[in-house]
């Protein structure tokens, strides 16, 4: 079972300039066609990856995280609605 984990104030500044809590954030990583990608440019001081992945409310969304304990604890950094150029890539079939 995965544990997901986020810092409070992060969360709130998150949603309000996103629109997009954490909470909702955190169903795309149970989306059967969600596909993550190791996120080099912001990888310095731990690795970080990208989860692109349709939310429980049908929105395309993009999650910024780190895996801990061997992907057992997944902690979210930041989440937004996903681009058109994503989003394209994500109905494409990720090709």
């Amino acid at each position: 079972m995965i544990k997901f984990e986020w810092d409070e104030p992060k969360a709130a500044a998150n949603l309000k300039k996103h629109q997009v809590s954490f909470e909702e954030a955190k169903s795309i990583f149970f989306d059967e066609f969600g596909v993550q990608f190791f996120d080099e440019d912001h990888s310095f001081e731990e690795e970080r990856f990208l989860m692109l992945g349709m939310s429980s409310a049908a929105k395309l969304l993009i999650v910024c995280h780190c895996e801990q304990e061997h992907g057992a604890v997944i902690r979210i950094i930041s989440a937004r609605k996903a681009t058109k150029r994503e989003s394209a890539f994500y109905r494409g079939g990720h090709k």
